[in-house]
């Protein structure tokens, strides 16, 4: 098996470093409630129907029920925006954004990346045998802001008390030139916290099998409790692989490193809703080697060794532990949550619903060597950019620029975004009852 090429990751990490450290935050927000009624009105029409129905429509009603009085009252409780405020103004930006053109080209590629995400684990085809969610079956809509807060995103459990049928997902605006790997960041956000706040009582169940996995284990109560009392992150972690494939787990290692200063955390305060650094490095290269693809191992194993160059004394929640327990817990974790059979999925694994195969890393390759295969989705394309970024003799800007043109014309031709209510994408194909063998030969089916 090759080893995979991280010869390029430092550089690809200084490229997102500079993109976080950018003073780029984006439109301002519309803080003028009258402003805000006026801009709206005209933005409708700049949506497409799924979006007017589920997002514009339910928010514009509510704005009206509020009215000054109800909106100033939203701003006074949350000074600081970052609760319902923050939520407000997210939801306004992300349909204002896309009503004034704000950086197109990125927008619809972003926005292409977020609806293949969301489709990958709740498309027809993928969830076979599994009920749809109970919140939305739509994929979130996308904006620019708040760049120290780096991505994040608002599930459809809470944009649902502005009336949304879907959440809303935010990138700093400076990763829409640069800081391709922060992009690998979006499986967490939509693979994971979307998809987990869709479905009632998702993360619970996932939250006591990570607690029994780990007592199973023999690991003890203190480390039980502190990666399932993390299981949004965590899990949002695995998802995200699951969906995006290993350059996921490494473009996490590489995203952290440019966000806290070069090197992983190996100190994970109990007060942090998220898993030190560093073990959860180990943790995607463990998600890693469970994946369906053949060079599995080779992968999991650079990943383990990029990780342990910053590994130091590991404490979680004040508890000290060894790299041999640090990789023990990463093994419980992974295994139950990619193979763990969920009541809420209707006794289906994650690793059942959405995987990444022999088929997907072909697609990559492909990609890489300037081919777009016909089942190419965009999580691939993301995939192949970050694959380059971090391997040797590619331009970091160059790639960044491809990988934006290619997701832009995946974009144009997705049904969601035309005059249809086309919700999966995914789903939208011709069944064929027989298949003409004589006129064409038949293409693989689409690995997602």
């Amino acid at each position: 098996m090759p080893t995979p090429d991280f010869s390029n990751l430092p550089r690809a990490i200084d490229d997102v470093a500079a993109a976080a450290h950018s003073a780029d935050a984006g439109p301002p927000d519309p803080r003028s409630y009258a402003t805000l009624r006026q801009r709206l009105a005209r933005a409708r029409t700049r949506l497409p129907p799924l979006y007017r129905d589920t997002v514009y429509d339910p928010f514009v009603a509510t704005l009206a029920r509020l009215g000054q009085r109800g909106f100033d009252a939203v701003l006074a409780r949350d000074p600081g925006g970052q609760r319902e405020a923050r939520l407000l103004f997210d939801i306004a930006q992300a349909i204002l954004q896309q009503a004034d053109n704000y950086r197109q080209l990125a927008t619809d590629g972003y926005q292409e990346v977020i609806s293949d995400l969301y489709d990958g684990f709740l498309s027809a085809e993928d969830r076979r045998g599994v009920k749809p969610p109970d919140r939305s079956v739509i994929a979130p809509l996308v904006k620019w802001g708040e760049p120290a807060s780096g991505p994040y995103t608002w599930p459809v459990d809470a944009a649902s008390s502005f009336g949304l049928k879907t959440g809303i997902v935010s990138m700093p605006p400076a990763t829409a030139e640069r800081g391709l790997l922060a992009w690998a960041a979006l499986g967490h956000e939509t693979a994971g916290h979307d998809v987990m706040g869709a479905d009632t009582g998702l993360a619970a169940e996932m939250r006591q099998a990570v607690h029994s996995a780990l007592l199973k284990a023999k690991l003890g109560e203190e480390l039980a409790t502190y990666w399932s009392d993390r299981i949004d992150e965590t899990a949002s972690d695995v998802m995200g692989i699951l969906n995006m494939g290993p350059v996921a787990a490494i473009g996490l290692v590489g995203f952290l490193r440019a966000f806290v200063g070069g090197r992983l955390r190996n100190e994970g305060p109990a007060d942090d809703p998220h898993p030190a650094d560093i073990v959860r490095g180990y943790l995607g290269a463990e998600v890693v080697r469970l994946l369906n693809f053949a060079d599995r191992s080779a992968w999991a194993n650079a990943i383990t060794r990029a990780t342990d160059r910053d590994l130091s004394l590991i404490v979680l929640a004040d508890v000290e532990i060894s790299r041999a327990v640090a990789r023990k817990c990463a093994v419980a974790v992974a295994r139950a949550l990619v193979h763990g059979k969920l009541a809420t999925l209707e006794g289906h694994a994650l690793g059942e619903i959405q995987n990444w195969a022999d088929r997907d890393e072909a697609i990559v390759a492909a990609l890489t060597q300037g081919r777009v295969p016909a089942d190419a989705y965009a999580a691939h394309v993301v995939a192949a950019g970050c694959v380059a970024t971090i391997g040797a003799g590619g331009s970091v800007s160059e790639i960044f620029a491809r990988t934006l043109a290619t997701l832009k014309s995946m974009h144009d031709a997705n049904p969601s975004w035309g005059p249809l209510y086309v919700a999966h994408p995914g789903d939208f194909g011709l069944h064929r009852a027989v298949q003409r063998r004589a006129r064409a030969t038949r293409r693989p089916a689409p690995a997602r």
